[in-house]
């Protein structure tokens, strides 16, 4: 076994201490939820449906407050990837890419310059004049996630990005997220209903029960980077998945 090793700063770039999110209805979405996030993590979330996970995410990014607890976050920027790409449909992909820096006020030639070079990294090359409507799904998504990659995170937030794709698009999605992962090592925090996805992407991969939700396993994952995606049919691959699969079935 081939054991992950990264050097841990230390100042997290996200903390969770004892969060607890009620919401007006009196509905309890997470209680008790206490995670830490350092420069080269890549958590993943899995859960059942409703068990907050996405609360858990607007958390992080600041988009909504917690009840109780503390949320830390110590990154000069976050990005934030959506379960859908949430593309201008009157902008091309470079265009939406270049959005957040031009509202920003980043010189344009800068902008421009950044935005090539994200839309090179997810594979679009060639494809910057395109707009959403022209874009197979994976690519919308592709264009996504070099929007969120553009102002270079220190910690980048994952809403289920790649659910709505076909399983081929999604499977080539996550080898080319965890390369650009390798590459930059941002703190990632991953939201996923797939066990298997959740075991490749990850260094971690934190198991939520039923609502409330409250982190039940924290299960560490351990092959390098990258990983080739003959991993997925390694018998320690299996043994892991089962691992946090059964977890899910004790408190789901």
């Amino acid at each position: 076994m081939i054991t992950l090793t990264t050097t841990a700063p230390s100042r997290p770039r996200l903390v969770l201490d004892g969060v607890t999110k009620r919401f007006p209805t009196g509905t309890v979405a997470l209680t008790d939820v206490s995670l830490s996030l350092n420069p080269g993590d890549f958590v993943s979330v899995v859960g059942p449906s409703g068990c907050g996970k996405s609360t858990l995410l607007r958390l992080a990014s600041g988009l909504d407050d917690a009840t109780s607890g503390t949320v830390g976050v110590d990154a000069t920027s976050t990005g934030y990837v959506f379960q859908d790409p949430t593309l201008l449909e009157w902008r091309t992909a470079a265009r939406n890419v270049e959005l957040v820096q031009e509202l920003r006020g980043v010189p344009r030639e800068e902008r421009r310059r950044r935005a090539q070079e994200v839309l090179d990294l997810v594979g679009l090359t060639g494809f910057e004049r395109q707009y959403p409507r022209q874009l197979s799904g994976g690519m919308r998504m592709r264009v996504s996630l070099a929007r969120a990659l553009v102002a270079e995170p220190d910690l980048a937030l994952f809403d289920e990005p790649f659910g709505a794709l076909d399983e081929i698009t999604r499977l080539q999605m996550q080898t080319e997220l965890q390369t650009i992962f390798r590459l930059r090592r941002f703190a990632g925090l991953f939201i996923t209903h797939s066990v298997s996805e959740a075991v490749y992407l990850s260094t971690r991969v934190l198991v939520m029960s039923g609502r409330p939700g409250r982190i039940v396993a924290d299960v560490p994952i351990p092959w390098e980077y990258p990983r080739p995606p003959s991993l997925r049919y390694d018998a320690e691959f299996a043994t892991l998945t089962g691992q946090v699969s059964d977890a899910l079935g004790e408190h789901s």
